[in-house]
């Protein structure tokens, strides 16, 4: 896998940039128990936006082509932001273990239960209640830092709260509350398609 070696101002050794998830970096990622996304609008004044992802939504699909199940939530910013410009990067960071962040940057698109990609997407993750569209990144930048100064953490386990919400609600009350809350991002980009 090739690589390029990015140095310090003292002659540290900082980060790499890879061409490709090689399968050390697949093993980094299927370790870590959080990712995090985030997106931008192209007007100046709109929000930036920093989403966490937990339970087991991550895939590597291909060396540059990654995926995430999107589950139903309160704000549709990340698929918002993704019609509009398609920008995306995600990171991860370990908590436990040797210390590394490793950023995914790309542009990706948001893949709804009704689109034809769906069929080919959705054996990849686990069926899990709530899902609203899984999330294509086509990578363009692979880069690890040292991740020195993030705190170590040990994982206890993932929340149920947003499954178990989830599944006390049926397939309208669902589809209603993704009308109210995933039309529109918070800058009033159209948000989630089928939310219209």
């Amino acid at each position: 896998m090739n690589f390029i070696v990015l140095w310090g101002v003292k002659g540290g050794r900082v980060g790499k940039v890879f061409e490709g998830l090689d399968d050390d970096l697949r093993r980094f990622i299927s370790r870590q128990h959080v990712f995090f996304v985030a997106t931008a609008p192209l007007a100046a004044d709109g929000h930036v936006n920093l989403s966490p992802k937990g339970l087991d939504t991550f895939r590597v699909l291909g060396p540059t082509t990654v995926a995430y199940l999107d589950l139903t939530g309160s704000g549709v910013e990340t698929i918002a932001h993704l019609r509009e410009n398609g920008r995306l990067t995600v990171m991860f960071c370990a908590f436990e273990g040797r210390p590394r962040i490793l950023r995914l940057y790309g542009r990706g698109r948001a893949v709804e239960p009704t689109d034809a990609a769906w069929a080919e997407l959705a054996p990849h993750f686990p069926e899990l209640p709530g899902v609203r569209s899984v999330v294509v990144l086509e990578v363009e930048r692979i880069a690890i830092s040292c991740g020195y100064a993030v705190p170590r953490y040990e994982y206890a386990g993932d929340r149920p709260q947003l499954t178990e919400w989830c599944e006390k609600k049926s397939p309208e009350a669902l589809s209603d509350y993704r009308a109210k809350k995933n039309r529109t991002s918070i800058d009033g980009l159209p948000g989630l398609p089928s939310a219209g």
